[in-house]
């Protein structure tokens, strides 16, 4: 919950929070396509097969999660041998590969030098942090050239080497197993999303020791909901979208010009009340969604200069001034002079 301006810290510093989707949104497509590539693997295929999965496992009884069924049919991949030897370090080799959307990654520092300005001009110190929240895999978007102007990335992640059974009570642990994920080590679907918000927004993302779950007074928390941007594709965001509308922050949504069903979904999102704004997947200085995501910063610190004015006006009390009583009136002749507090 907001708090009022007559609550809020009276400070000069403040961090503002962009948080990013990934896959068609910082990129025009999938992140997994350079992987496909390098071991000749037919992407299309892999895809049909994740999106039967859930619907085949059902039938057995085994409900899965159609965001990250994905990441167990790669492994079966790893293991049968199409993607045999497949490595976390491989995987972040192959994100350099990764084309980026037009603009990027030039606007994130751009962006954070906007923030900076928009700051000093009204006498506060503020800062902006680019986050990361995707389903795809982390290590992927760590190889991109993104990933050295971001805060932080949260994605799944594969284990290559899983401690055996009784590792407790082994002197050593070999280092002889195999070499290749094996294991699926974290898992991010689109409700999971929502909780990195609130690490980002408690301040876990920079000191661990803060539980997520913890309770954070609202003033005390690093960045506010109302001072987050999220940027993401489509309606598979919904509950991120929903979390920062509620709670004060700004959500955008983009497509890709050339998909009239991406700028349809879009619009719909607007339409329902899930998102502030949208346009196209580009970055460069000149576009919509380059002035747009600016303009909100922007609106962002306005509104801290405007609360931190009226929390001022509020809460610091005007000294004691003299009072200027105007110089007493002549009396007319023949009357008398009134006494201080009349007659």
């Amino acid at each position: 919950m907001s708090l009022s301006p007559n609550d809020k810290p009276l400070r000069d510093t403040h961090v503002l929070a962009c948080v990013w989707d990934f896959d068609k949104t910082l990129i025009p497509g999938y992140m997994q396509t350079p992987l496909f590539r390098a071991y000749g693997v037919d992407e299309e295929a892999f895809w049909r097969e994740v999106n039967q999965l859930p619907a085949l496992y059902a039938r057995k009884g085994i409900r899965t999660s159609k965001d990250t069924v994905y990441l167990n049919h790669l492994l079966s991949y790893v293991k049968n041998g199409p993607f045999r030897g497949l490595t976390n370090r491989r995987l972040r080799e192959l994100g350099g590969e990764i084309e980026l959307a037009p603009g990027l990654p030039a606007f994130l520092p751009a962006l954070q030098a906007h923030a900076r300005a928009a700051g000093a001009k009204a006498g506060l110190e503020v800062t902006l942090e680019h986050y990361v929240v995707s389903t795809g895999l982390a290590e992927m978007i760590r190889g991109t050239a993104v990933a050295p102007h971001v805060a932080g990335i949260y994605g799944c992640e594969f284990l290559e080497q899983p401690l055996p059974p009784h590792f407790t009570r082994q002197d050593e642990l070999t280092l002889d197993l195999p070499t290749e994920i094996s294991q699926v080590a974290a898992m991010v679907d689109n409700t999971v999303k929502t909780r990195f918000l609130f690490e980002i927004n408690k301040g876990t993302s920079k000191d661990p020791s803060i539980d997520v779950n913890a309770v954070v007074r609202a003033e005390d928390r690093r960045i506010p909901f109302e001072c987050m941007l999220y940027v993401a594709d489509g309606p598979s965001d919904v509950p991120v979208f929903s979390l920062l509308r509620k709670s004060g922050g700004k959500t955008y949504a983009v497509f890709h010009p050339e998909h009239e069903a991406e700028f349809a979904q879009c619009d719909s999102l607007l339409q329902t009340g899930r998102v502030h704004g949208y346009g196209p997947c580009d970055y460069s200085e000149a576009s919509f969604t380059t002035r747009w995501i600016r303009h909100a910063v922007t609106g962002m610190v306005d509104r801290l200069v405007a609360e931190r004015r009226q929390a001022l006006d509020r809460r610091v009390s005007q000294p004691p001034r003299h009072l200027n009583a105007p110089p007493p009136r002549a009396a007319a002749p023949g009357t008398s002079q009134p006494g201080l507090f009349g007659d």
